[in-house]
C-alpha cells in the first residue's frame, strides 16, 4: 500500500500480536480492566493484516451495531489517523453497507452479534467467508455467537498460509469468558490453541492519568473489575450459590442414588417446560418443550419414566397452573411453591426450602449435570448466579428474591433452576414414598 508503517504497543499488547502472528494459537482473549488497550490493539491488528495481505476478508463485532460504530470503529479510525493512513486514499468507509475496503482489495465487514430471538442461528451472518475475527466487549455476546464466527473463517487462509485467528477483548465478567478463558489460565488447564493476556491501566504508559483517577471514583463492584481487573469478584453478596461451584456443575458426577424426573411446567408464552432425568445427584438429561400442551408434558415424561424405569413415585412435576393437569394424568407427586415448608423449617415456603437445600449441595460440590447444548449450560449458569437471598420477613422466615425479579434480570422465567430446584424435595423428605401406592 505503499506505506511502511512501525507499530509500537505496550507490553501486553505486544503479547497478544505475538499470538496472532503465531502459527499455533486461534483464540485469544485480552482482557481485564478498562482503559489497558484493548480496544486499540485489536483495531491495530486489523489494520496490520489489511495492508500485508490483499483481498482478504475480517470481522469487527461488537454485541449491537451501533455501539460498534460509536465506540470501536472511532478507535479504528484513529488508529489509522496515529499511522498516518488517509481516509478516501488508503482506506474507504461505506456507512450504509458498514465495511471498510482498503485500496488492495481487503475488507472488515462491521457485524452486529446480538442474540435475537428471530435469528437465534445468526442466519444474518449468511453464508460468510473470514480470514480473521476482532469482537470488542465480547462478555456481551453469546459463545454460540463467538462460535459461530470462528467457524467462518477459512478465506484465502491457504494462499497466505495463514491459519484462523480470533480476537476478543473485554471487561472482567462472570461468564463464558470466564469459563472459557480466564478459569483455565488461572489453573494452567488452557487449551494449547487458546491464550489469556490479563488486561490492567497501569500497562497502558499512554493512558491519561485522568481516567485512572476517574476509575478510582466508582463503586466498590465496577472498580474492582474495571480498575483493578478483578475477575474474582463478588457480583451480589447476596448469592446463596458461589460462581465456581455453578460451574463444576458440569464436570463432577453428583452422589449416586435412585433415579428421578423433576418437570417444571410452563404457565406463558415465553415459558418453556423442563424436564430433567436423574440418577441420584447427576442431571443424566434434560428435555425442553417451547410449548406445554398437557398431552406433550405427559408424553415426555413417561417416556422418560419407561425408558429409564424411574417409579412413579419419584416424579415431581410443578403443579402450578398448567402442570396440575399434568401431575393429575401422571398421577405422581405434585409441587407447589408457595406451599409451607416441609418439617416446620424457618423457609418462606417450600420453593425457597428446596432452593436452599439446592444451593447447599452444589457448593459442596454434591450434584452433577451432564449437558452438551452450550445455551442450555449458559441458561443454568444464568439462573443459579440469581438464587439470592432476601431480607427475612416480618416473621423472620427466610427468603429469597421474587420470581419477577429474576424474570427482570435474566429476561426471561428461570425454568431450569426451578427444575433443579425442585428435585430437592426428596433430599428433605428422603422418607417420601417409603409406602407410596402406585
Amino acid at each position: 500500500m505503499g506505506l511502511n508503517i512501525n507499530f509500537e504497543f505496550t507490553k501486553t499488547q505486544a503479547q497478544a500480536i505475538s499470538y496472532l502472528l503465531d502459527k499455533s494459537t486461534t483464540e485469544v482473549l485480552f482482557g481485564g480492566a478498562a482503559g489497558g488497550g484493548k480496544s486499540w490493539v485489536g483495531c491495530a491488528w486489523l489494520l496490520l493484516q489489511c495492508m500485508k495481505y490483499p483481498n482478504t476478508r475480517y470481522l469487527m463485532g461488537r454485541s449491537k451495531l451501533d455501539s460498534l460504530k460509536k465506540t470501536t470503529l472511532n478507535t479504528f479510525f484513529e488508529v489509522c489517523k496515529t499511522y498516518g493512513l488517509k481516509s478516501g486514499v488508503h482506506y474507504n468507509f461505506n456507512g450504509g453497507s458498514n465495511i471498510i475496503t482498503f485500496i488492495n482489495g481487503a475488507e472488515i465487514l462491521l457485524k452486529d452479534l446480538f442474540l435475537y430471538p428471530s435469528d437465534k442461528n445468526f442466519d444474518n451472518l449468511g453464508s460468510l467467508e473470514l480470514t480473521g475475527a476482532f469482537i470488542d466487549e465480547c462478555n456481551q455476546i453469546t459463545e454460540k455467537a463467538k462460535n459461530i464466527v470462528a467457524s467462518r473463517m477459512r478465506y484465502k487462509l491457504d494462499e497466505y498460509n495463514l491459519i484462523p485467528k480470533l480476537l476478543m477483548t473485554c471487561n472482567p465478567a462472570k461468564n463464558w469468558v470466564y469459563t472459557q478463558y480466564y478459569r483455565p489460565a488461572k489453573e494452567g488447564k488452557q487449551k494449547p490453541y487458546r491464550k489469556f493476556i490479563q488486561s490492567l491501566v497501569d500497562d497502558n504508559e499512554y493512558i491519561s492519568k485522568y481516567y485512572k483517577t476517574q476509575l478510582q471514583t466508582l463503586d466498590e463492584l465496577s472498580k474492582q473489575r474495571l480498575l483493578f481487573g478483578n475477575w474474582e469478584y463478588d457480583a451480589t453478596k447476596d448469592s446463596l450459590i458461589e460462581y465456581d461451584a455453578i460451574l463444576n456443575l458440569f464436570s463432577q458426577k453428583g452422589i449416586e442414588g435412585q433415579k428421578y424426573i423433576s418437570c417444571d411446567v410452563a404457565r406463558f408464552g415465553s415459558d418453556k417446560t423442563v424436564i430433567m432425568y436423574w440418577e441420584g445427584l447427576y442431571i443424566k438429561k434434560i428435555r425442553t418443550l417451547l410449548k406445554s400442551a398437557i398431552n406433550d408434558v405427559v408424553d415426555e415424561v413417561r417416556q422418560l419414566q419407561q425408558e429409564n424405569q424411574v417409579p412413579l413415585r419419584n416424579i415431581i412435576i410443578d403443579e402450578d397452573g398448567v402442570g396440575g393437569g399434568a401431575k393429575d394424568f401422571l398421577r405422581c407427586q405434585g409441587f407447589v411453591n408457595n406451599s409451607r415448608a416441609l418439617k416446620g423449617e424457618n423457609y418462606q415456603n417450600l420453593k425457597t426450602q428446596c432452593y436452599y437445600k439446592l444451593a447447599d449441595l452444589i457448593n459442596k460440590g454434591q450434584v452433577g449435570i451432564e449437558c452438551n447444548d452450550i445455551t442450555v449450560k449458559n441458561n443454568i449458569i444464568e439462573e443459579l448466579e440469581q438464587v439470592r437471598t432476601k431480607d427475612a420477613d416480618k416473621d423472620n422466615k427466610l427468603q429469597m428474591i421474587p420470581k419477577d425479579t429474576v424474570k427482570a434480570i435474566i429476561g426471561r422465567s428461570p425454568d431450569y433452576s426451578d427444575a433443579l430446584a425442585m428435585r430437592m424435595f426428596y433430599e428433605i423428605d428422603s422418607n417420601f414414598g417409603k409406602y407410596y401406592v402406585q
